[in-house]
């Protein structure tokens, strides 16, 4: 449900919703039984509350017939990789990235998660074709990873996007990956933007990005 609540959304919100979901209901019954108005108003933190509510409550009912009424997925972690992703690609509202992320955080799968993050930087890398889709960015990038690559390549990917190589403009001073970066070697040409390093905060400033890669000062939580 956290993922769902995850949805187009920051995360400070989506677990804010998930907080007030799992203090107002003490069992996934009690959400499925729920009146929706009622639901809606409980994770409204999360935003976009009126299209996620009958969404979790739609994914409750498929997930307690799947599962007997035990709640119990872990038969995801022994069905084969394709055919665990088909089924969760078949609940109301969850996608591939979605499929992935359960797959990959909950039991382990090689299932390689595409968000923004992920795609703007292998984009940028070259390793994969400019505008490709979504859905095929999940296919093309799982094909070059091993199994034991996907969760590591997922979580940097995320944090370099986050830190380093962010929209719209990437901090290349900072990057260690531009001697095989495809951006990079189209900004040397004066063709695609970057962003300059960032100057040290000063006095008393609350330090920001990078200041305790560049300056040693630890970030604020």
């Amino acid at each position: 449900m956290l993922t769902i609540l995850s949805q187009n959304t920051a995360d400070t919100n989506s677990f804010r919703a998930f907080t007030a979901l799992r203090a107002r209901y003490a069992s996934w019954d009690e959400v499925l039984a729920a009146p929706s108005d009622e639901l809606i108003e409980v994770i409204r933190p999360g935003g976009l509350a009126p299209t996620k509510a009958p969404r979790i409550q739609h994914v409750l009912a498929e997930v307690k017939e799947a599962s007997h009424g035990t709640w119990d997925l872990s038969f995801l972690a022994g069905t084969p990789l394709r055919e665990a992703r088909d089924w969760l690609d078949a609940l109301p509202g969850i996608g591939r990235k979605t499929a992935a992320i359960v797959l990959l955080f909950n039991f382990g799968r090689p299932a390689l998660p595409v968000d923004t993050h992920v795609h703007r930087v292998a984009t940028r890398l070259g390793m994969l074709p400019p505008r490709t889709p979504l859905e095929r960015a999940h296919d093309l990038l799982e094909e070059v990873l091993q199994p034991d690559e996907v969760y590591p390549f997922h979580v940097e990917l995320i944090r370099h996007g986050r830190d380093t190589c962010r929209a719209p403009r990437p901090i290349c001073g900072l990057c260690p990956l531009t001697d095989v970066c495809a951006y990079f070697a189209q900004a040397q040409r004066g063709r695609l933007p970057i962003a300059p390093v960032p100057e040290p905060a000063p006095p008393g400033a609350e330090p920001r990005f990078h200041h305790e890669l560049i300056h040693g000062w630890a970030p604020p939580e």
